[in-house]
């Protein structure tokens, strides 16, 4: 963990020593009473956390806090048809160290139904692995989730304004570097699960603006999909006079 997130719910609250995060803080930061952290409230400020006391139970820490947010960066967004729950737990990590700020798990033509009703998703599971992402990349950010949904429904909830743009391994026209518009542009990136894109996916991407396009020859797993895309996404060219997320203030973190 390079930021210790909390919720804001749980700032008031002693931090129960079975948690994962105050493991981290005592055994892997090695503070103790009286020492500080980076921490963060989710999709709010960071800041610096003191440890005030420990007992057998609970950690009690007492939390400062900077004036603001980090500024949000064009929203990036990304839809994969639904995985089975062990490549979905890499997704939603790693979606969220790269910063999506909308994250949509759809059912497909040729996905399995059943992955919707794992344990991921009907105990909550799913939201430790937000911010686990948001952790290691020093951001508080988590992106907004469902999982589910039909393809259509959500295709058709998408702002206007987006780029839109789907991988493929069968028909796409074009690599995907070549189609990225300019960094600053919000963007939607879809990609299919682990069978790909049926006949009537594919036509239901066209039909709401989705040009495919493809990563070259190889055919990834989609977890790899997702963070290569993503990857591709963040080295866009930028808009004149636009800053980098490091010219503009955003902190390295060693480990990231």
């Amino acid at each position: 963990m390079n930021l210790v997130l909390f919720e804001p719910a749980e700032i008031a609250a002693p931090l129960p020593r079975r948690d994962a995060r105050a493991a981290h803080v005592l055994g892997v930061l090695r503070r103790g009473v009286g020492d500080a952290f980076d921490c963060g409230l989710v999709n709010g400020p960071r800041g610096r956390a003191t440890l005030v006391t420990v007992d057998a139970a609970a950690l009690t820490l007492a939390f400062v806090w900077e004036a603001a947010p980090p500024p949000s960066p064009a929203p990036l967004t990304l839809i994969v048809g639904l995985p089975r729950p062990q490549t979905a737990r890499d997704i939603l990590r790693d979606a969220t160290t790269l910063g999506v700020a909308a994250l949509h798990f759809v059912a497909t033509e040729k996905g399995e139904p059943s992955y919707a009703h794992s344990s991921l998703w009907t105990t909550g599971e799913w939201r430790r692995h937000l911010r686990d992402g948001a952790q290691q990349a020093f951001d508080t950010r988590v992106p907004d989730v469902t999982h589910g949904r039909a393809l259509a429904g959500v295709l058709g909830e998408l702002p206007t304004d987006t780029a839109r743009l789907a991988l493929d391994n069968y028909e796409a026209g074009a690599p995907l570097a070549a189609a990225l518009p300019l960094a600053g542009s919000p963007l939607t990136l879809a990609v299919g699960g682990e069978r790909g894109w049926s006949v009537a996916d594919r036509a239901a991407l066209r039909a709401h603006g989705f040009a495919l396009v493809h990563l070259g020859p190889r055919v990834l797993r989609t977890e790899t999909a997702c963070v290569a895309a993503l990857t591709l996404a963040h080295a866009r060219p930028a808009v004149s006079g636009e800053k980098s997320s490091l010219s503009a203030g955003a902190r390295p973190c060693p480990g990231a």
